[in-house]
């Protein structure tokens, strides 16, 4: 498994988001940095719960200048109706045969993908690789925390 570290090339990527619409990472690129979470599966506890996290602390990634983007092998019909059932303000990507996630070193093992968050500054570099399997929150605070320091800088 790839394991990304602070300072490496983000590897480009285009998946499509819960309308088809293909999000690539050149999208972003310049702009603004990026909170990419990689999460198993919509609806199940953790999950939706780590969702929820994001969207209620979504306006502060906003007002810091960045965007959050979820990935699961899930389909964009099952995203359109998780983004549906909770309100969700952002951009969930269908990484259907789980090529993103081994490109960013999230494939998980034999039971699971991984839930790993990945900040990405606006130059593409990897600014925070954080592995937080049962954790629902725990990367959200320090993801915000980044992000501000990226602001600054």
């Amino acid at each position: 498994m790839v394991k990304l570290k602070v300072g490496d090339d983000a590897p480009d990527f285009s998946c499509p988001d819960k309308d088809g619409k293909l999000v690539s990472l050149k999208d972003f690129k310049d702009q603004k940095p990026i909170v990419l979470y990689f999460y198993p599966k919509d609806e199940s506890p953790i999950c939706s719960k780590e969702a929820c996290e994001f969207r209620d602390k979504y306006q502060k990634f906003i007002e810091a200048g960045a965007d959050v983007i979820g990935v699961s092998r899930d389909s964009a019909e099952s995203h359109a109706k998780f983004t549906s059932k909770y309100s969700l303000p952002f951009t969930l990507l269908t990484d259907k045969g789980g090529e993103l996630s081994k490109l960013y070193g999230a494939e998980g093992n034999f039971l699971s993908p991984s839930r790993v968050t990945l900040i990405i500054d606006k130059n593409g570099k990897i600014a925070l690789n954080h592995n937080a399997f049962l954790s629902a929150s725990s990367h959200i605070e320090e993801s915000l925390k980044v992000i501000e320091k990226l602001k600054s800088s």
